[in-house]
């Protein structure tokens, strides 16, 4: 390997560790997600999705879509206040907090 292809890979794989999420983070920064989104990820109430168990990439889309108030409608404006508060480490390490959660059935 070229002192250059192995120059790419590792920085490649620093930038990688460096974006991975913190689950326990995520634990912790969901505690105000428990009211609406239940306290294992999966709501009481049928007008709040299940969270548990997702893909942590349709999470991540989510988060940042209602940060960006780009996601309208049912309840948007309260998740609007919700992720505006949020970081993008945050909407992350919330994004693989849930996603590795048991889904719910």
């Amino acid at each position: 390997m070229t002192f250059a292809r192995l120059l790419v890979v590792l920085l490649i794989s620093l930038s990688a560790s460096a974006l991975a999420a913190d689950i326990d983070a995520g634990r912790a920064k969901a505690r105000v997600c428990v009211g609406c989104h239940g306290v294992t990820g999966i709501s009481n109430a049928p007008v709040y999705p299940n969270l548990a168990g997702q893909k942590e990439a349709y999470l991540v889309s989510a988060l940042q879509a209602y940060k960006s108030r780009d996601r309208q409608g049912g309840n948007a404006a309260v998740m609007w206040s919700l992720a505006g508060n949020l970081s993008d480490d945050d909407i992350r390490n919330l994004a693989a907090y849930f996603a590795s959660l048991e889904p719910g059935r």
